[in-house]
């Protein structure tokens, strides 16, 4: 197998280019998927915590009682003590790294527009309470708890619930030790559709919750999808993606390893997009080269032939063009003007400049969140960070001698609307408008 190599002089027409992308973006799920979310969305809804148990036998093999459901306080804190003292720096190191950040973006109100007697303004609210996807099973993601609680925590939601797959009858124990770490006590041994259904409708259990972020395969996110307007979510997860921009000054060995280690993912996806087919070919040389060694290879291979492409355009800027196209998960930068191709990028979930600045690094250490939108959604929306967890509410107050210099205005678009208690809602209070 070799990664496909794409030539293209008008790559936003070429359908070899624009299948690619389009793979990427899926659409709706199919319709057996669908159906069977359905159903388990409809069995928690009718049984509640009896259906949650019945189902993790079914699709996680695991024998979870009722009354096993919530993991206890003491498990956590068992889980907690018994990591490895190592392990609990690094999280704390990178815990550090995320709060900051997320600190350093948290919005705060502006000061209130005033106009005479009005006064109209904004507050930011977290939202009370939040469920947590961590994914368990054959894709575990222990870094996931800190790229999702901490951006709440800064938010200031006081109530998280965090919901995981168990293996073996219990939750991995590095996802506990994490949510000992960040003091969230309310864990839960549930995954899948049923679990996501059970934070957003509610068990016997568990409380349903206002919002819930955190990745998961394509029931979960199918289940996110059907329960969207009942329940807040971060977004609807596909493939993991990169789209590298690159040109034959940067080292083909690094855009190899990156491209492979996006690959890595069960799914991921690896875009190089170069105007320099003698570049092109180094770097699919080196991906075969590196293939062989790496211990998911199979996997990798498989989504290097369903999701990957390296495309050789005319110059940079049709480059920056297809990267705004497929508006991918995210971006890495590495040419001779980093700085250039940077101001061209409008539609990633992030963004990574220069050969020093790997996607491995936003993943786990950085900063920012790695729950990013995927399949096209970066067109519209953007990663998870604390200010997800925050809802605006407009504030307008009004004195009694400024409704009275708007009450005509008002009442005049009303009754052109013909709302006619709105308009009498104003004269009420202002019985000098003309009638």
């Amino acid at each position: 197998m070799a990664i496909r190599i794409i030539e293209s002089t008008e790559p936003l027409k070429d359908p070899a280019v624009l299948a690619v992308r389009d793979r990427l973006r899926g659409g709706p799920a199919g319709a057996d998927v669908a159906a069977a979310v359905r159903r388990i969305i409809e069995d928690v809804a009718a049984r509640g915590d009896a259906a949650l148990v019945e189902l993790t036998a079914k699709f996680d093999g695991a024998e979870v009682s009722t009354d096993a459901l919530r993991v206890s306080r003491e498990r956590i804190a068992e889980a907690h003590q018994s990591a490895d003292p190592a392990f609990l720096e690094l999280v704390r190191r990178v815990a550090g790294n995320i709060r900051k950040y997320q600190e350093s973006i948290l919005i705060e109100a502006p000061a209130p527009l005033r106009r005479g007697g009005r006064e109209l303004a904004v507050r930011y609210t977290p939202v009370d309470r939040v469920g947590l996807y961590v994914p368990g099973m054959r894709a575990l993601y222990p870094s996931t708890v800190l790229m999702t609680a901490v951006p709440a925590q800064v938010a200031g939601v006081k109530e998280i619930a965090m919901v995981s797959p168990p293996t073996g009858g219990d939750v991995n124990a590095m996802v506990l030790a994490l949510a000992g770490e960040l003091g969230i006590t309310e864990v839960y041994r549930a995954g899948g559709a049923q679990a996501v259904a059970a934070l957003a409708l509610g068990t016997e259990s568990i409380r349903k919750v206002d919002k819930i972020v955190g990745p998961g395969n394509r029931y979960v996110a199918e289940a996110k999808r059907q329960l969207f307007g009942r329940v807040g979510i971060d977004t609807i997860a596909g493939p993991s993606e990169v789209l590298i921009i690159a040109d034959d000054t940067a080292p083909p060995g690094l855009i190899a390893a990156d491209m492979l280690a996006q690959a890595e993912h069960d799914p991921g996806s690896a875009v190089l997009v170069t105007p320099s087919a003698k570049f092109a070919r180094e770097v699919a040389a080196e991906i075969q080269a590196m293939l062989g060694g790496l211990e998911r290879a199979n996997a990798i291979r498989a989504a290097l032939d369903d999701y990957s492409a390296i495309i050789i355009v005319d110059d940079m800027a049709t480059a920056c063009e297809v990267a705004n196209d497929f508006a991918a998960e995210h971006v890495q930068i590495m040419t001779s003007d980093d700085a250039g191709m940077l101001k061209r990028i409008r539609n990633a979930g992030a963004i990574f400049v220069g050969r020093d600045s790997p996607v491995a690094l936003g993943d786990y250490l950085a900063g920012p969140s790695h729950v990013l939108p995927t399949g096209g959604a970066a067109r519209f929306s953007g990663p998870l960070s604390c200010n997800e967890f925050l809802k605006a509410s407009s504030i307008v107050t009004y004195d009694k001698a400024s409704l009275a210099e708007d009450a005509d205005d008002v009442i005049e678009f009303a009754t052109r609307e013909g709302l006619t208690a709105h308009a009498a809602a104003v004269k009420i209070r202002n019985p000098k408008t003309e009638t």
